[in-house]
């Protein structure tokens, strides 16, 4: 079975329904993981997806923020879901294929603007949610599961287009990295972004205050796919759909895709 999973923080599917069906229709992955659905459940406007061949949906949402959905051509069941920080925001779900492969659909928190949790609420939310993924992942070792999302961590240097002036900008501190690294090693997960593209800068997200972000090109790799250790050797064909930055009323990530052979 091989198949091509692509993510992507829509940054409203309602808003952005029909980019949504461009890339299904230019693109055709075989599931497609969105963060930021800012949408119940009930709402999300299935009707232009489903005619695209995308007949299954797991999903989770609430109204005006949050919410992750897991659209796919391929049969999937609902694998649940987890209150990560015990935030009651929906901001992760899992779904499994028949092959017994389970994704996970992950929308780790901003964080605010002030990398001080004294300082802002939001900071620390975002560094105990990361906390909370690394003990379940611990707990429950993965196997046949893939992690995928807008992780809202460039943990690299050359995943930042400047590795020293954002050292102290939410989203590249070294408390976030390192929280960010014992998630990927309670897991023992295997990024795989980087293991196909391993060298250079890489981005995913570029703010909406660049006034011309292509030519600034002020980036960061905020999105992610995962795959636990006895299946990260099946993937393969990692890239960013960077172009879709430059669609009309875009939203400020793009997709990030991997095809898996299994």
């Amino acid at each position: 079975m091989s198949f091509t999973l692509a993510t992507w923080n829509i940054n409203s599917v309602r808003l952005r329904e029909d980019l949504v069906a461009r890339l299904m229709a230019e693109q055709q992955p075989d599931i497609l993981c969105l963060q930021e659905c800012k949408s119940p459940v009930d709402k999300i406007p299935l009707e232009q997806f489903q005619a695209l061949g995308y007949h299954h949906i797991v999903a989770r949402g609430q109204k005006g923020y949050n919410g992750v959905a897991i659209l796919s051509k391929r049969p999937i069941t609902d694998a649940g879901e987890k209150d990560f920080a015990t935030m009651g925001h929906a901001r992760h779900v899992a779904a499994r294929l028949e092959n017994g492969v389970t994704i996970h659909n992950c929308y780790v928190p901003a964080g605010g603007d002030i990398p001080d949790r004294a300082q802002n609420e939001k900071f620390g939310q975002k560094l105990d949610f990361l906390t909370d993924m690394r003990d379940y992942f611990r707990s429950e070792k993965p196997e046949r599961a893939i992690l995928v999302g807008d992780l809202n961590i460039a943990p690299r240097e050359d995943d930042v287009w400047d590795h020293k002036k954002l050292l102290k900008i939410v989203s590249h501190t070294p408390i976030e990295v390192e929280h960010f690294n014992q998630v990927m090693e309670a897991g023992d997960w295997a990024d795989v972004t980087r293991n196909d593209l391993p060298q250079g800068k890489l981005y995913s997200w570029w703010s909406y205050r660049a006034a011309d972000w292509d030519t600034a090109d002020k980036g960061r790799r905020l999105d992610h796919i995962w795959a636990s250790r006895d299946i990260a050797a099946a993937a393969h064909g990692s890239h960013i759909l960077r172009e879709t930055r430059g669609w009309t009323q875009p939203s400020d990530h793009v997709p990030v895709f991997a095809t898996f052979d299994l």
